[in-house]
């Protein structure tokens, strides 16, 4: 389960990085610091526990549907190459945005209304935000849907989009908390990291995505087992 876990970190920390989300990070930062001190905290909060819920809810569906584990895996797999795909492809992502942009209409008329005044404001800020930006993080939204699918219960579906949602919340509060010059500076730099970081995640999605189709990634995971030490592999299976 370390590894799924770890690819939904991965992807909750690159949210933030998509081209709808990124330009506008410094401005909702900067109007939440103006709100309240925490409000940063709340903002990403919200978002965090609304991409989180969209993602669970999929997955729920999936659980409900009793599909095969051989199933499972060849759909888990197919999404994460997907997603990869569209990450290292911006057109697609362009196209994706447009497709589902119908369903993010009502909750861009609430978010309109929403005031965002205190800690609340800005957490329903937040969830509003989420749900508009759900088709646009589709890629990395998938990946962590597609980790959370191959787990055995619900139980390990929501603890995988728990960490999901905690790397969108680090992203967020760490660029708004960590650097006093983060509103004027930091959006710079956020831009050449995104430069980077997207493609590279984007092609470790087709790759592991590949690996899970073929099921090489069961002959990698025993090739490893193999060299690690007893110690190491009590511990990671015990999670």
């Amino acid at each position: 389960m370390l590894a799924e876990l770890a690819l939904a970190f991965v992807a909750g920390l690159v949210t933030i990085l998509n081209p709808c989300v990124l330009p506008l990070i410094p401005i909702l930062v900067g109007s939440a610091l103006g709100k309240h001190r925490m409000g940063p905290a709340a903002l990403a909060s919200g978002l965090a526990l609304s991409f989180a819920t969209f993602g669970f809810v999929v997955v729920a569906f999936g659980f409900q549907l009793g599909i095969p584990e051989q199933g499972i895996r060849l759909f888990a797999g197919a999404l994460l190459a997907a997603a990869g795909i569209i990450l290292l492809v911006p057109a697609l992502q362009t196209r994706l945005t447009m497709l589902f942009a119908p369903l993010t209409q009502r909750a861009q008329g609430a978010l309109s209304r929403t005031s965002g005044e205190g800690l609340g404001g800005q957490f329903a800020v937040g969830v509003l935000l989420g749900l508009v930006w759900a088709p646009c993080v589709g890629p990395t939204l998938g990946a962590a849907i597609a980790a959370a699918s191959q787990g055995e219960d619900l139980g390990g579906a929501f603890i995988t989009f728990l960490v999901f949602a905690a790397g969108v919340a680090l992203s967020v509060t760490g660029f708004a908390y960590g650097s006093r010059r983060a509103i004027g500076k930091g959006a710079g730099s956020l831009q050449k990291l995104a430069r980077y970081a997207k493609p590279v995640f984007g092609a470790m999605l087709v790759l592991v995505g590949m690996l899970v189709l073929t099921e090489a990634d069961k002959r990698v995971e025993a090739a490893v087992l193999n060299i690690m030490p007893d110690w190491l592999i009590v511990f990671t299976t015990g999670f």
